[in-house]
């Protein structure tokens, strides 16, 4: 089929927005519900804080570390199979953590094997969504991420029910099973042909190395299309440069930094807020309300900031309001160690779930501004990617602080800081980008001089003058001396 000349913004596009919907529950959802079983590890397993975080790190580290993976399989194969096997991987590594028998066989399992599943199914789905729409994009992400927030609503008491009927171990059975429904998600992940992924197509047709017949075929798919069998190593390099060279954009290093001290940052929470609860008095029940709280507004921060970022007069300011949203849960965390009982808790779990959907609905569309939409596959496997030390050493981090200190604060503190310098950064970033716009922009406009910039690299100057009521161009060449006109 022809390809389209821009995102629909709609038809199919809405199964791909159900899609990565169900890809969120079973993935993000599933993941945060791993903090309900910290206990039950804790106890069965006789072990520390630190060393039972390290189940959660390693789920999310995998997840994030094998994002790239996801992002190089659903480009050069298929984002249909990429899922369908992610689905695979992940249901299995849940079943077989029921049989586990000690630590070292859940971070094999849970932690190594159902994360890379997870990191199959995750960045393929969330840039499809960025393939079908452009005008209403965040609002098509907010419904999408959404799913993360109603997952963790209605699975933390039920997996909480689980565990009080079947213990931990039928629970990830149960889970598991639950968790191969990414099988289906992958079937509605149809792809779509879009003009601007063809436009490497046209400049690897100008080079010399591209013989005649294989133009013919490359004018009918993509250049990095699997069916192409025969290629030289010079193709090769120049179709993996074209995928990932937004990696040299000032904008998008300004945006990788800032998002690895963010993920620093909101990862300890999830782990630690059911334990936090229960070491104040808080009684296991309402400990797995305030993950159910923290999810359900997690939505209303998905579809609300995704629907007010695609106003006219938002739209332009996507980066501020998704720095915004990462320093208010910044803010939040460092009043948690304040909020002592389930009364106060409840209201943090209020305005720290808005602002968690917020700012996660935005991170895809932030992305795809920075580096356009036919790189954004590639794009956010490496921002997914970055997430993944951050969330592989704060858990443990975290709980070492607690073991040292006996008290949840310096972990919370630690994480506040982290996520408002991280908004911080991007901010200062964004304005100094701003102010040197305005300045070329001044030095352009100065005295009606413009700037022209030649074929040959030399940099031109035209200066209009006013004398005796005609107009006359003066055009000064400054390089090989070609003289004046």
């Amino acid at each position: 089929p022809a390809p389209h000349a821009g995102p629909p913004d709609g038809g199919w596009g809405w199964m791909i927005v159900a899609g990565c919907f169900l890809v969120t529950i079973c993935t993000r959802a599933v993941t945060r519900c791993i903090s309900i079983f910290f206990v039950e590890f804790q106890a069965y397993f006789g072990q520390d804080y630190a060393r039972t975080a390290w189940i959660h790190s390693i789920v999310d580290c995998a997840t994030m570390l094998c994002a790239p993976l996801g992002s190089l399989i659903s480009n050069h194969v298929s984002c249909q199979v990429g899922i369908m096997l992610g689905g695979l991987l992940a249901s299995t590594g849940l079943i077989l953590s029921s049989f586990a028998t000690s630590l070292e066989h859940l971070y094999l399992s849970l932690g190594v094997l159902t994360g890379l599943g997870f990191a199959l199914c995750y960045s393929p789905a969330i840039a499809m969504v960025g393939k079908y729409f452009n005008k209403r994009k965040a609002l098509a992400y907010g419904i999408a991420m959404s799913g993360s927030g109603i997952g963790t609503f209605i699975l933390a008491p039920v997996v909480q029910l689980l565990i009080e009927q079947f213990s931990w171990h039928g629970a990830l059975l149960i889970l598991g099973g639950f968790v191969l429904n990414l099988c289906v998600c992958g079937a509605l992940m149809r792809p779509i042909a879009l003009k601007e992924d063809r436009k490497t197509v046209s400049e690897f047709l100008d080079q010399d190395y591209a013989h005649e017949a294989q133009k013919r075929d490359l004018k009918r798919m993509s250049i990095c299309s699997p069916l192409i069998k025969v290629w030289s190593h010079e193709r090769l390099c120049y179709c993996s440069w074209k995928e990932y060279d937004f990696l040299l954009m000032p904008g998008f290093m300004v945006l990788a930094v800032s998002v690895l001290f963010m993920a620093y940052g909101c990862s300890p929470l999830f782990v630690y807020l059911v334990p936090y609860a229960l070491s104040v008095g808080v009684s296991h029940h309402q400990a797995a309300f305030l993950m159910s709280i923290l999810g359900v507004v997690d939505i209303i921060g998905n579809i609300t900031f995704g629907w007010l970022t695609d106003r006219r007069c938002l739209k332009k300011h996507r980066h501020f309001c998704y720095l915004f949203a990462v320093g208010m849960d910044g803010l939040c965390c460092l009043f948690l160690p304040v909020l002592q009982n389930f009364p106060l808790l409840v209201p943090f779990s209020f305005t720290f779930g808005y602002f968690d959907g917020a700012y996660v609905t935005l991170i895809p569309v932030v992305t795809a501004d920075v580096v356009g939409t036919s790189s954004l596959s590639s794009a956010l496997g490496v921002v997914y990617f970055l997430h993944a030390i951050p969330y592989l050493v704060s858990p443990p981090i975290a709980g070492w602080l607690v073991d040292t200190t006996g008290s949840y604060t310096a972990s919370f503190l630690l994480c506040g800081f982290s996520m408002i310098f991280s908004s911080t950064l991007l901010c200062c970033a964004r304005l100094a980008q701003r102010i040197k716009r305005t300045h070329l922009q001044s030095l352009t406009s100065d005295t009606g001089t413009k700037q022209h910039i030649w074929t040959n690299g030399a940099i031109a100057y035209s200066v209009t003058a006013e004398l005796d009521q005609k107009d006359v161009e003066f055009l000064a060449v400054d390089t090989n001396n070609y003289g004046n006109r």
